[in-house]
């Protein structure tokens, strides 16, 4: 799932506006942000004030002084995790969300000048289009064990590293390495062979298109924004890789 792009866009239009969809992902704490954005709307926003009013009162140590306590913090109630992660996302270095081996969250103080923490209208929009969905967190397989013909699945997984030192696949404490990655196109194989459609976004490293190409699959590049990257020539408009599948097969024909 990771920020649902896909989805809210698809939820903003009254055509296309899936009649119910399935989101998942392996961070918990992700999950539970959006479990709390779709169902506890209101008490979230009242955790959320008062801290962003500190916060945006405060001089620049002070604010780190925030950010810092609040990233060591280990909330245990459904909407503290919410508020802590919406917080740190919007006030850690360029919105990067980063976990160590423990799973701690790790990404330094943004010291941005006047960040929008806490957007009530987005969040609401946010939460209306998330009223008839399923959210789950856990590996992708599980998540897929009860697709059915007629259903769309769109696989959205960490990108695999465009070069050795781009390696970067840490949301969560695992990582997503190339074994996790075959697994992924052999789970889109199984869905692909029994009727259901399937799309992948992935990095356009030879590799990966190696995967998919000559496998019954439209392999594509588009254009896509970067807004986040720790160099800022590594932003703007790069090759994103798009998968989809070309046709069912069914006992061997085509």
């Amino acid at each position: 799932m990771g920020g649902a792009a896909l989805f809210f866009a698809l939820a903003s239009d009254p055509d296309l506006a899936p009649r119910r969809a399935v989101l998942n992902d392996q961070n918990h704490e992700l999950v539970t942000t959006y479990e709390v954005v779709r169902d506890q709307l209101d008490a979230l926003v009242t955790q959320l004030e008062p801290l962003v009013t500190s916060y945006l009162a405060a001089d620049e140590d002070t604010r780190a002084e925030i950010f810092y306590a609040l990233r060591e913090d280990q909330p245990t109630t459904p909407i503290e995790v919410a508020a802590r992660l919406l917080f740190l996302n919007r006030t850690c270095f360029n919105g990067l969300y980063r976990v160590n081996q423990r799973g701690l969250f790790n990404v330094p103080h943004g010291k941005y000048k006047n960040p929008t923490i806490l957007d009530p209208v987005v969040l609401a929009a946010a939460s209306r289009a998330l009223q008839n969905t399923e959210l789950l967190s856990g590996d992708f397989e599980a998540a897929c064990a009860d697709v059915k013909p007629g259903d769309f699945v769109y696989f959205d997984p960490p990108f695999h590293p465009v070069s050795d030192t781009a390696n970067f696949t840490s949301y969560t404490a695992g990582s997503f390495a190339r074994e996790d990655q075959l697994r992924l196109r052999w789970c889109m194989d199984g869905l692909r062979d029994s009727g259901v459609p399937v799309m992948l976004s992935n990095s356009p490293h030879e590799w990966m298109v190696g995967v998919y190409e000559g496998a019954h699959y439209r392999v594509e590049r588009t254009p896509a924004r970067r807004s986040i990257n720790s160099k800022g020539d590594g932003r703007g408009v790069i090759d994103e890789l798009v998968v989809t599948s070309d046709y069912p097969r069914r006992g061997g024909s085509e």
